[in-house]
């Protein structure tokens, strides 16, 4: 494999001199975070999503709508989808999005880390069966693969793990870094997402991680009703959903973050352009 590929991402090489030395300047992600809080009127999804369960016998969730949503704003908007390894940019090859699942709803329960891949031509449905096949299988199995390794892992000698995530650490610094341990790791993933309105709580902020390649971190809050003064000047009860977004704000400006939640916006108001695939183009005025 050649200086300019990783396994998972391509090297960009045109670069202006600002990008170039930030990397430098500015050296770990969690160093070079930006965090903005937003809010998204879901009413009509939430509306279309209930039609199509009540229609087709189908079991569409906000959860899987978010997700779809992001993997499509970020297929349009590439730059959201670039990693800094090793002091170099990266072009990630795949949208893949992670998050947690817990076994049972309760403190004792132990939670499963998630990873998926995302394809072109998902839409709504497929993201929707993809995610509740996955879940099920943990719940089912109590464990999945990256679970098992982390217990392993977890064991062992604090002078073993310090030597081990410093080797862990010259890997990822040259793009090394074998398959079977990053494949299925939310460290290495497009997007964390952090779904906690499913156990009734807020959007807090929440921190990249220096390690892996993940640049984009986002919660989600509970839903609830909010009074809202329409386009026509009459006020209604909405369905409001606070997420808050932390960025790697290296791999592009506010003026490209600010123009991609537009995309996703559009989306959550206009729900049937989520059965598209999500490589379909937005047709609003970025």
């Amino acid at each position: 494999m050649s200086s300019k590929e990783r396994r998972d991402a391509y090297r960009i090489t045109d670069l202006d001199g600002f990008h170039s030395v930030v990397p430098y300047i500015m050296p770990k992600r969690t160093e070079a975070e930006v965090s903005m809080r937003e809010t998204f009127d879901v009413t009509e999804l939430n509306k279309y999503m209930a039609a199509r369960n009540a229609a087709e016998g189908t079991n569409l969730k906000l959860f899987h709508a978010i997700c779809t949503a992001v993997a499509r704003t970020i297929f349009l908007r590439p730059k959201m989808n670039i990693f800094i390894a090793g002091k170099r940019y990266w072009q990630r090859k795949d949208i893949t999005l992670s998050f947690v699942v817990k076994r049972e709803f309760n403190d004792q329960s132990e939670e499963s880390l998630m990873f998926l891949t995302v394809q072109p031509d998902m839409d709504l449905n497929k993201v929707s069966k993809l995610i509740l096949g996955d879940v099920e299988k943990v719940r089912r199995e109590q464990t999945n693969d990256l679970g098992d390794l982390m217990e392993f892992v977890g064991k062992l000698p604090r002078f073993v793990l310090n030597a081990l995530f410093w080797v862990l650490g010259k890997l990822e610094y040259h793009g090394m870094m074998p398959a079977s341990l990053s494949k299925d790791d939310p460290n290495y993933s497009t997007v964390l997402l952090s779904n906690l309105g499913s156990i009734g709580c807020g959007a807090p902020y929440h921190h990249l991680s220096n390690y892996g390649t993940c640049s984009i971190m986002i919660t989600i809050g509970t839903m609830h009703k909010e009074l809202v003064r329409m386009p026509d000047g009459a006020s209604e009860f909405r369905d409001i959903v606070e997420m808050t977004l932390t960025l790697d704000e290296r791999i592009a400006d506010g003026f490209y973050f600010a123009k991609s939640l537009r995309i996703a916006h559009h989306l959550f108001e206009n729900p049937e352009l989520l059965m598209q695939s999500i490589s379909t183009p937005v047709d609003i005025e970025l």
